[in-house]
């Protein structure tokens, strides 16, 4: 994806998505029990949102925005019925093997931890410090706040231009790789 396209996403994500933002909160708070997931549960939509669009423009983009919240909440409900590794009491008795896993696999995984490593090393420091405090170290928002000295929402507008950025970096590496298997 270009530079221009990239700004092209974000000034169309600020200026189709965003100002619907406190309508997706009071969605959020009356459709999720858990408060303390809301602001995750929002950041996963808007990544979701954004990596969408950089595929295709979504025609109404509220009904999408809005959409992809529905969608995600279904999926986590629907995850949250599965049951939990932690809730096996005997990992033996789910037969798994250390072989499971393809030598492509691992190192599929490997590249795509790299790529987000390296998309993590090119996020502007503040926004790099703030991205890793909240998701790696899982600090609140309040405590990054506080540690860094900063306001909450400075926490949060930092935290949503890391997600930005780092999804963007993510989806280029994505679409190169598979121009790249098309010309092979």
């Amino acid at each position: 994806m270009s530079t221009d396209s990239v700004a092209a996403l974000n000034d169309w994500f600020a200026e189709e998505i965003l100002p619907h933002e406190a309508a997706l909160e009071r969605y959020l708070k009356r459709a999720w029990r858990n408060r303390e997931e809301l602001y995750d549960l929002r950041q996963e939509i808007y990544v979701r949102v954004f990596e969408a669009a950089g595929k295709a423009r979504p025609h109404s983009p509220r009904l999408f925005l809005f959409s992809t919240a529905k969608h995600l909440l279904t999926d986590r409900v629907r995850r949250s019925r599965v049951l939990r590794i932690d809730a096996v009491g005997d990992l033996e008795a789910l037969n798994l093997t250390a072989g499971d896993t393809t030598p492509e696999h691992e190192l599929h995984e490997r590249q795509q931890l790299m790529r987000l490593a390296n998309a993590l090393r090119e996020l502007p420091p503040r926004c790099r410090e703030v991205v890793w405090l909240r998701r790696v170290d899982e600090l609140s928002q309040k405590e990054v706040a506080s540690l860094m000295n900063i306001s909450e929402k400075t926490v949060e507008t930092q935290i949503m231009k890391g997600t930005r950025l780092l999804a963007s970096a993510m989806f280029a590496t994505r679409r190169k790789q598979k121009l790249q298997r098309q010309f092979q």
